[in-house]
């Protein structure tokens, strides 16, 4: 089993939803994060003040899949976030040793799919 982390643009979140559900991904965890990286930060005017916000608001994903449901996860989560232009994230795929369903007790893939 492997648990794909995916950093994307808040707008694209319907995009990416939809594109994992025609790959037979029904669940996922979004949390709201907050980064930086090669987009830097962003002047931002106060009355009176400029500042400069630092941390660009994103959405990470989250999802753990069958070893074989991996490529076409990681693809169609790249196809849908994707814009072409800098900031449109990052994916990370990390393995998981071990999954439990804490309503059935199942374990290993049954408790993912």
């Amino acid at each position: 089993m492997k648990k794909i982390e995916a950093i994307i643009r808040p707008f694209k979140l319907d995009e990416v939803k939809d594109a994992l559900d025609q790959t037979d991904v029904h669940g996922m965890t979004v949390s709201e994060v907050k980064g930086y990286g090669r987009t830097g930060g962003k002047a931002m005017l106060y009355p009176g003040a400029e500042y400069v916000v630092d941390f660009v608001p994103k959405l990470k994903i989250e999802v753990v899949v069958l070893d074989d449901q991996v490529d076409a996860v990681v693809a169609a989560i790249r196809e849908a976030a994707y814009t072409g232009d800098t900031g449109d994230g990052k994916i990370f795929v990390l393995h998981v040793d071990e999954a439990v369903r804490i309503r059935t007790n199942e374990r290993g893939p049954s408790a993912v799919s």
